[in-house]
């Protein structure tokens, strides 16, 4: 792993920043994926408390995807 003691965006071409914010939505949606296969295995094994958990993540991914998609839609149309 890179330790982040200095910009890093000459080698990828995207600022750090920038880079981060990409990687953060990319993440979420990935987990909210995630999410609906751990409901299912949670809901086949009959444990609806691990289901509800798993839901309340996934609900937190989707927030954190739909807010980070919003904050790259504006810097990039700006």
């Amino acid at each position: 792993m890179v330790e982040a003691r200095q910009e890093t965006g000459g080698v990828t071409g995207t600022a750090d920043k920038d880079y981060n914010l990409i990687w953060f939505v990319e993440q979420c949606l990935s987990n909210a994926l995630r999410m609906e296969i751990f409901i299912a295995d949670a809901e086949r094994a009959g444990d609806s408390d691990l289901a509800d958990l798993f839901r309340r993540a996934q609900s937190a991914s989707r927030k954190g995807a739909e807010e980070s998609k919003e904050l790259l839609r504006r810097r990039l149309s700006g």
